[in-house]
């Protein structure tokens, strides 16, 4: 096997039952079993699988998940997912086994997804002993963990943020989908049990002008200073509400993962009413489990790249302006990649940019 201990664990995207294009980069904030196995159910391979069986408690995927990656859905008995923590990959092609190095083998991943530790098949007992034995998650790197996030107080204040919040509730939200590639299109889809969420566009160019320029004037500087990035683009004019009746959430992704996505640098988020919620607050699985909520008119700002959530709200509504960050640079990708986009989606359609 081609990794060693440290190294970043290759993400891919592959056939799962259920789930025809499962990506493998959301699952961070747990440890990984990743059990590649061979063409043929050879005995290493069957007693694998039996001690995943045997030891099924372990693997709850809040603490832990396995993976069995296998290259023809028939050849293995009993391939199927079995939810929560046990689920199988389809390798037709060998991508995985090429990124891995490895034709059969344990591999084992942090909740940062890199590598921890990789083991022959004939090594199950000794895997699963060390798996029982693992860290919590949140101590897996032996010191408390911070996602490299911004929060910055004090970008909108709180009168116009009650400005924004009834700029949303005179029109409604309607219900919020998500992008991801499609037969090599960027699409907009919907999936209630991935994201709950309602949004508003502001049309009016007296708010957007008024939301550009403090972003451009509180946030544009301390992004430069904390990430010697100089944005000037601003992607979506947009007041989401996370509503409790609803379940209000958004499962763990990243941003930037699509042709229609990638110009994308940073993602912004700027509560409008920190107080007025329980729950709804965001979290970066692969830095554990500690969530963050900046106060009402503060932002979190972070990498498109970083995996992130948006916890279910309990009680009331989360309010937030959402907009994306970009360069020159991203507005040419952006550019060039409008041909596979589905012109519909977020970041094509008319008003969704303007300069920072």
């Amino acid at each position: 096997m081609l990794l060693t201990p440290g190294d970043p664990a290759p993400t891919f995207t592959a056939p799962s039952p259920g789930n025809p294009r499962y990506n493998v980069s959301t699952v961070g904030g747990r440890y990984v079993a990743l059990a590649l196995l061979p063409g043929v159910p050879t005995p290493p391979a069957i007693a694998a699988l039996a001690a995943v069986r045997d030891n099924r408690a372990l693997f709850d995927d809040v603490t832990r998940c396995f993976f069995g990656v296998i290259s023809d859905a028939g050849q293995f008995a009993g391939a199927v997912n079995e939810l929560p923590g046990i689920r199988w990959l389809h390798d037709v092609e060998g991508e995985v086994a090429r990124l891995y190095g490895a034709q059969a083998g344990w591999v084992v991943i942090d909740p940062s997804l890199r590598v921890l530790f990789t083991a022959p098949l004939d090594q199950t007992g000794a895997v699963m002993a060390r798996l029982a034995a693992l860290n919590p998650v949140d101590d897996h790197a032996g010191v408390p963990m911070h996602a490299p996030v911004l929060i910055a107080p004090r970008i909108f204040e709180p009168a116009f943020c009650r400005v924004l919040i009834d700029a949303y509730d005179a029109v409604g939200g309607t219900p919020s989908g998500f992008m991801r590639e499609l037969d090599g299109r960027t699409v907009v889809v919907s999936d209630p049990n991935h994201k709950r969420r309602s949004d508003v566009t502001i049309e009016d160019e007296g708010l957007r002008d008024a939301a550009r320029a403090r972003i451009t004037r509180r946030l544009l500087p301390l992004i430069k200073q904390a990430f010697q990035f100089e944005a000037t683009r601003m992607e979506r004019y947009l007041v989401a509400c996370y509503d409790a009746d609803s379940g209000g959430w958004f499962r763990p992704h990243r941003d930037n993962t699509t042709r229609g996505t990638a110009h994308r640098r940073f993602a912004v988020s700027i509560n409008l009413d920190a107080e007025a919620h329980e729950g709804g607050d965001l979290r970066f699985p692969e830095f554990g489990g500690r969530t963050y909520r900046p106060p009402t008119g503060g932002a979190v700002v972070f990498s498109c790249s970083l995996l992130h959530e948006a916890t279910p709200v309990t009680a009331g509504r989360r309010y937030a302006f959402l907009p994306f960050l970009y360069d020159e640079d991203g507005a040419r990708i952006r550019e060039q990649n409008a041909a596979f986009v589905d012109l519909a989606a977020p970041p094509y359609r008319a008003g969704g940019e303007g300069q920072a």
